[in-house]
């Protein structure tokens, strides 16, 4: 059995386990449905650092990529699980973490950055990671959100819902994860302008557009939150609609020129 094999069976032996001890109210403690995911987690980092540090550079493919942003993700749910109960959003990130870390060694998806290009480019391109997959965080606690808002006002409380934090908490956690989002998103796009030589250059144009039209969404939303108290389905919307745009900056490119092109 394979390093990546073992982790993903650790990651949806932790999905599993939350799953079972919210639905049938179980008082175990909720920290031995998220030990395996820690051990997944460590056993993804040596899978990620085997698979992005090349002898010419950084493989940042597309699948590569994704099962990067996966991990933080994941890393995320379980650091935030140690304030509030938001292991529920394991349920659907841990599964989906094994399937692209999966896929990542299965499916060939190289795309180098070379490490002549220096420190400054890397540093670039890790915080548009990060920011990604914060944005990604955030759509998970949206969509959460959702959920339970629409629970409750169907007067159907049960299941999951009930074990969640109150939606007041939920709201300030989005909107704490989104400013987080906003500030790398930020950070990175000042740094590609100072760092690239032209970030609207042919092959890099679409890439540029996209990103700054998902920066400035969630720039409104941010701005609309503090200006006019925006919350609930508004939240959502926008908030999915930042992530679609940056992602098919990211994705959308890296899938064209790997797969298709």
């Amino acid at each position: 059995m394979t390093l990546t094999t073992i982790a993903a069976v650790f990651y949806l032996a932790s999905s599993f386990l939350i799953y079972k001890r919210l639905k049938n109210q179980q008082s175990t403690s909720r920290w031995i449905s998220l030990t395996p995911v820690l051990l997944a987690l460590i056993i993804h980092t040596l899978v990620l650092n085997s698979q992005i540090y090349q002898p010419d550079g950084l493989n940042l493919g597309l699948l590569t990529a994704a099962s990067l942003i996966a991990w933080l993700v994941c890393i995320q749910i379980l650091l935030s699980s140690i304030y509030r109960p938001l292991e529920s959003l394991g349920i659907i990130m841990f599964p989906l973490s094994a399937i692209l870390m999966m896929l990542s060694q299965w499916v060939p998806s190289i795309h180098i950055v070379a490490l002549h290009a220096g420190q400054l480019l890397q540093s670039h391109i890790m915080l548009s990671v990060v920011a990604y997959s914060l944005l990604m965080l955030a759509v998970l606690q949206a969509i959460l959100l959702s959920v339970q808002d629409h629970a409750l006002r169907a007067h159907h409380p049960g299941g999951i819902i009930r074990f969640m934090p109150p939606m007041h908490d939920m709201e300030t956690l989005l909107f704490q994860m989104l400013g987080f989002a906003f500030l790398f998103l930020s950070t990175a796009l000042i740094s590609g302008f100072i760092f690239l030589d032209d970030l609207f250059a042919q092959h890099l144009v679409h890439k540029t557009v996209l990103s700054i039209i998902g920066w400035f969404i969630l720039a409104i939303l941010l701005f609309g939150r503090f200006r006019f108290g925006w919350r609930g389905k508004s939240a959502v919307r926008w908030t999915i609609a930042s992530f679609f745009f940056l992602m098919l900056a990211y994705f959308g490119s890296k899938l064209v020129l790997e797969f298709i092109i």
